[in-house]
């Protein structure tokens, strides 16, 4: 599989190979841009923004939105064939992944229907007498959008959708390791009516081409998914004037009390620790258990650990699939080894499988300062901590600098609401798992773990401009 440049008016600066992080296979080259490529781009996107005689009318965007959506119903099976292939999720949750993306992309055609201006309240006193005001919505600009592998599909629905349904012109730049299902939802998008321009799609020939682009003053919103590292730096060179988002990771809390519903806990936990391999922004990572419990939970989310089966991502089967590169499996082993010799116990995993998969892990107990207690550790491994007064397992909770979703297991309810009070996240989930989301909803990372507000309504909202109107009349 084969794909061009998708710039109007840019040339090939070369050819990305993408391979299965699972074996090696080739899965697609994708030709790539280089400086001038993403000059031609920038010059597309902000020509038809400057122009609002070219602006797609909502009948339009709906209609366009509506066929995409049509499309990849069509399209499911290769789509998400594809997907799993460069991306190693396992097939069974590419599939939900791909049902989400789609609900996506109606939620935007409902932000289009539902979201309007206002009324602003005039003759209210002499200096506003005769005259009313209304605000009404206005794409923001240029959106450049830069994505991360773990989702490939319904994290680009999430920033080219709204940018479509607003009205904005996009450039994305999808992640290195997962190209190939972006550009060919680009190719959707164009077919469903979409013109080239609005959407543009960029492999990139060297990182300081993707700094071009979003550094640019011409680029009025930066949409970002990806490394703090990276985030946080590129946040630093915007243009004045040029909003953004950013969504980076955390290491997300669970706190189970002594009244918690092991048996429905216990498997939720799993699954959020051991979903895409850890490789979740949210995933379940530090596990705080009230120490009456503390055994019992560790054996029961060993004995769950022990009966996922992990291998080929296209195996229905497969629970847990590969680490998106070779070097994150060694990172993560090394991780593990240094809590081990840290006196950390071991209680499941704790293995390299093969160059890339590594074996769903649990901790127990590892060192306040063992990276994997302090970092992200991004990968199939869940830390359990014994604890006796939950506000000390709480302030352990809240000791790092990121701030994401957190959880409670519990059916104390007071004892519930005054963790929730506590905890330092966005979203605090009772009896729930750290990785859950629905894609209507506010997500968004605090403190070091992001910067703004994601979901595809607030998405939606962020790229758009509220201009006023105010009319005087003397029959006012």
């Amino acid at each position: 599989m084969h794909f061009a440049v998708q710039v109007p008016g840019a040339k090939s600066a070369g050819q990305l190979l993408v391979t299965s992080p699972y074996d090696g296979v080739e899965v697609a080259t994708v030709e790539t841009i280089d400086a001038t490529g993403a000059e031609q781009a920038l010059q597309n996107a902000f020509e038809l923004f400057r122009s609002p005689a070219t602006w797609l009318p909502a009948d339009r965007r709906i209609a366009i939105l509506e066929r995409a959506a049509q499309l990849m119903l069509e399209r499911a099976d290769a789509l998400i064939r594809l997907a799993v292939r460069e991306g190693g999720k396992p097939l069974t949750d590419t599939r939900i992944e791909f049902d989400r993306a789609v609900d996506g992309i109606r939620n935007c055609i409902e932000c289009i229907r539902s979201e309007h201006g206002t009324e602003i309240p005039m003759r209210l006193n002499p200096a506003s007498a005769q005259r009313i005001a209304v605000t009404r919505h206005e794409p923001i600009g240029v959106v450049v959008a830069v994505s991360a592998f773990n989702h490939p599909i319904n994290l680009i629905v999430h920033q080219i959708g709204p940018a479509i349904a607003s009205g904005c012109p996009v450039i994305v730049k999808p992640a290195e390791d997962t190209p190939a299902v972006c550009f060919e939802l680009v190719n959707i998008f164009r077919e469903a009516g979409l013109p080239e321009k609005w959407c543009q799609s960029v492999a990139v020939a060297d990182v300081s081409v993707a700094e071009k682009l979003v550094t640019d003053p011409r680029v009025a919103f930066f949409s970002f998914i990806g490394s703090p590292k990276v985030g946080w730096m590129l946040r630093t060179k915007l243009a004045p004037g040029t909003r953004c988002a950013l969504e980076h990771g955390g290491a997300a809390p669970v706190i189970v009390t002594q009244s918690a519903d092991l048996d429905d806990a216990l498997p939720l936990m799993t699954k959020g620790g051991f979903y895409h391999a850890g490789q979740v922004c949210v995933s379940v990572q530090r596990v705080f258990a009230h120490s009456s419990i503390f055994r019992e939970v560790c054996n029961g989310l060993t004995n769950h650990a022990q009966q996922l089966q992990v291998g080929d991502p296209q195996i229905a089967a497969t629970d847990v699939g590969p680490l998106i590169r070779h070097r994150e499996v060694d990172r993560i082993d090394q991780w593990v080894t240094e809590a081990e010799q840290a006196g950390a116990a071991i209680l499941s995993g704790g293995t390299r499988l093969t160059p890339s998969l590594y074996e769903p892990t649990i901790i127990a107990n590892a060192p306040e300062t063992a990276k994997v207690s302090t970092q992200e550790i991004f990968g199939p491994v869940i830390c359990v901590y014994s604890y006796d007064d939950i506000d000390t397992a709480i302030d352990q909770a809240n000791a790092l600098p990121f701030a994401f979703q957190a959880a409670v297991m519990s059916r104390d309810i007071d004892l519930a609401m005054h963790a929730y009070r506590r905890l330092d996240a966005s979203a605090v989930m009772i009896n729930d798992h750290t990785a859950f989301r629905v894609d209507w909803m506010p997500f968004a990372g605090l403190r070091q773990s992001g910067y703004g507000v994601g979901g595809i309504p607030y998405t939606y909202r962020d790229m758009q401009s509220e201009k006023m109107l105010v009319l005087r009349s003397r029959s006012l």
